[in-house]
């Protein structure tokens, strides 16, 4: 059975607006003020642990615990990410079609597994690897090969992955022995492996997938 590897923020799921929505929240929420929501957006702007929320009560000395503020920041970005129903009705389309369908992407396991629950990506995916399952991240091979193994298979040479970024899921996927779909549109940036095709939307590369993946 053909695999077929996708990144989760940025390339299944809108993580962009869904992680503002979920601080203008949570902020509003606990009556933080303006400074209090800057802090969150610069600090937790390329990945979030429960490590952040500790530096933020400290910082800014709040009485409500760590423990508290990443279960609501957790249940804010559940509530606020969405997957298009193009991307859902793709992925049915290439589970129909007899792929297994896995997510390796970097982040809390807890949060990214709630992302999926939400979305309803649950119900068409096969497994799921993230960083905070093993402490590996993308580029690190070991990822892949645990989504892999989470869909009940593994690694071999024909093994698509896609992704929106460069270094983790391009670069990542290639030394991983996959072949690779990038999602983005802008000119390849130099000194990495290109990618072995370019789209500007998932469901293109899905489409591909279905059509060109013998090839």
């Amino acid at each position: 059975m053909r695999l077929a590897l996708f990144d989760l923020d940025g390339t299944l799921v809108d993580r962009r607006s869904a992680f503002t929505d979920a601080l203008a929240q949570l902020s509003h929420d606990h009556g933080y003020g303006p400074e209090i929501e800057r802090w969150l957006i610069t600090e937790l702007a390329d990945r979030a642990d429960h490590s952040d929320f500790e530096r933020l009560r400290h910082t800014f000395q709040l009485n409500e615990s760590a423990d508290h503020l990443w279960r609501v920041y957790v249940d804010r970005m559940a509530s606020a990410v969405h997957c298009r129903p193009a991307v859902l009705d793709s992925l049915a389309r290439l589970k129909a079609a007899g792929w297994n369908i896995g997510v390796a992407t970097n982040g809390s396991s807890d949060i990214q597994r709630a992302k999926v629950r939400a979305t309803g990506l649950a119900d068409l995916i096969d497994g799921i690897a993230a960083s905070g399952d093993i402490d590996v991240r993308k580029p690190d091979s070991r990822l892949f090969e645990l989504a892999a193994a989470r869909c009940g298979t593994q690694l071999t040479p024909g093994d698509w992955m896609t992704g929106d970024n460069p270094e983790t899921d391009i670069a990542g996927g290639y030394q991983a022995g996959l072949r690779t779909i990038w999602i983005d549109g802008r000119p390849w940036p130099g000194g990495l492996v290109a990618p072995h095709h370019t789209v500007e939307d998932v469901t293109e590369a899905i489409d591909y997938l279905l059509t060109h993946s013998a090839e």
